[in-house]
């Protein structure tokens, strides 16, 4: 959990479980009934604005003790005037170009065989620990190409069939439906974030995963 204090929110939604985990009060209590929970890795926390409901230990707001506080510093007044217009015909906007120009590039879709060949050359992961981990190493090595696909691709998802081409033998040698039943584990812990499109679901890690050191 990221460092909060004074009043925040904590919300966690799991919709195929219809789970709906919502908490707001002081930033200890929260904390502490989160970890309670075992939530810790999942879901997310954001301080309340200063005037928002009030919340006793039991958690249940009080409409009766609104903070009268605001923030002191709204930074300077809007001034639409300094807002440069820019007219183009539509469909005339180079977009690959202007984000070349500030030095950003269009991600690159990997291949199997590319992944496959970087994976090759990463040292051996420790494997991942956890009463919840099911097969150390597996879940190690998918975290390895899920770091490759981010920060070598600029990617934030890959396909179930590109997972299996480039690390099935990585994986325990899972392919097709043993496959997706493994991630679909990952994805119930928090550790993945699945993404529907078209005919095939992709894959992410969550960025909490892929800084952790396992």
């Amino acid at each position: 959990m990221q460092e909060l204090s004074g009043m925040v929110r904590y919300r966690f939604r799991h919709d195929d479980d219809d789970v709906d985990v919502l908490l707001e009060g002081e930033a200890e209590w929260v904390k502490d009934l989160v970890a309670e929970l075992g939530l810790q890795k999942v879901g997310w926390m954001m301080p309340m604005t200063s005037d928002s409901v009030s919340m006793d230990s039991s958690g249940i707001g009080s409409s009766a003790t609104r903070s009268p506080r605001k923030p002191k510093d709204m930074g300077p007044t809007p001034d639409p005037g300094r807002i440069p217009v820019i007219r183009r015909p539509i469909g005339e906007l180079d977009l690959p170009a202007k984000l070349l120009d500030i030095g950003l590039e269009q991600p690159i879709k990997p291949e199997a065989d590319d992944l496959r060949d970087l994976l090759a050359e990463v040292e051996e992961p420790h494997p991942a620990q956890g009463p919840m981990v099911v097969d150390p190493m597996g879940e190690a090595w998918l975290r390895e190409l899920m770091r490759i696909v981010v920060r070598s691709y600029g990617v934030t998802a890959i396909t179930t069939e590109t997972i299996a081409l480039a690390a099935s033998d990585y994986l325990s040698d899972r392919e097709d439906l043993e496959l997706e039943l493994f991630l679909e584990a990952l994805f119930r812990r928090g550790l993945l974030v699945k993404i529907h499109g078209g005919n095939s679901t992709g894959w992410g890690p969550s960025p909490a995963w892929l800084a952790s050191s396992l």
